[in-house]
């Protein structure tokens, strides 16, 4: 990777990605199925709603327009917020960061100026128009749920990721 605002691109998203999993290190189960706030979601069901709703489809889906991603997103019945009970946080974890590595991979040579490869219908006429725009969109999302994360661990157990004094 010879771009340097790519490379700075995907350094600050592994770096969100990486907050997500770190502010969850140490939760039991229990702990990770939990709804905490009034809507209702768990923090399990974030991990498992960016790995699925941010990394699959805006990047392999999107981006890369990988056909057996965008079938899997149309035929998808299943809502990314509420994964599995079957599934262990290990393995929704584990999805995760292989949906990031997927993700990596197709970046790592894309040209940041390019059209997206597949634009779904249910969007209408609004659209990102480059590659760059799609990466921003997903840092974005990964941070702004990095922090609700971070406020949730702390009405768990009281555990800040970076303690203020």
């Amino acid at each position: 990777m010879t771009d340097t605002e790519l490379t700075a691109l995907l350094g600050v998203l592994d770096g969100k990605r990486t907050h997500v999993l770190d502010i969850l290190e140490g939760l039991d189960e229990e702990a990770l199925r939990r709804p905490v706030l009034p809507s209702g979601w768990t923090c399990l069901g974030l991990v498992h709603h960016l790995a699925l709703d941010d990394e699959k489809f805006w990047f392999r889906a999107v981006a890369a327009g990988e056909e057996s991603a965008i079938e899997e997103i149309l035929g998808a019945g299943e809502n990314a917020w509420q994964p599995d009970p079957g599934k262990t946080a290990e393995e929704i974890f584990a999805l995760y960061r292989r949906e990031g590595e997927l993700a990596d991979a197709f970046l790592s040579g894309a040209d940041l100026d390019a059209a997206p490869a597949w634009w779904p219908d249910f969007f209408g006429d609004w659209r990102y128009g480059t590659l760059r725009e799609v990466v921003l969109h997903v840092i974005t999302e990964t941070a702004t749920h990095a922090g609700h994360l971070d406020a949730v661990r702390e009405l768990i157990d009281g555990r800040q990721r970076l303690v203020i004094t």
